[in-house]
């Protein structure tokens, strides 16, 4: 059995400090508390993925980590929670990528306030 999601809370993995404070601020802003990760590895040692509203993952990571990756071994593990992804380097075949993984939102850096926020407003609404 399964906790039922906190309508407010969003986990955050990218491994730019500057970009997770940004979107933490911003979360913040609207009404949503965050949880920042700098890695994969990070987010995946804990243990409430269930918890949380969604997942802002950012699809290259510094650890060589994949966030779509990432997604695939979270959904073989069972674990459903929504993602909206965010990139600095967009391409086609990524793009593609992700939405085949099954997303909210496939977001390229920088993006607007707008773009983040109506995907967790489709998420809280569901």
């Amino acid at each position: 059995m399964s906790a039922l999601p906190n309508r407010n809370l969003v986990f955050v993995v990218d491994d730019d400090p500057g970009m997770l404070r940004g979107v933490r601020r911003l979360s913040r802003e609207y009404g949503y508390d965050s949880v920042l990760f700098a890695s994969a590895e990070a987010f995946q040692n804990q243990n409430d993925f269930e918890k949380a509203l969604c997942v802002i993952l950012d699809i290259n990571l510094n650890d060589g980590s994949s966030g779509i990756e990432l997604r695939h071994r979270l959904k073989a593990a069972g674990i459903s929670v929504p993602v909206i992804y965010m990139t600095g380097s967009d391409s086609p075949a990524v793009r593609e990528a992700a939405h085949q993984s099954g997303c909210l939102a496939y977001l390229t850096k920088p993006f607007s306030a707008k773009s983040l926020m109506e995907p967790l407003k489709r998420a809280s609404a569901s």
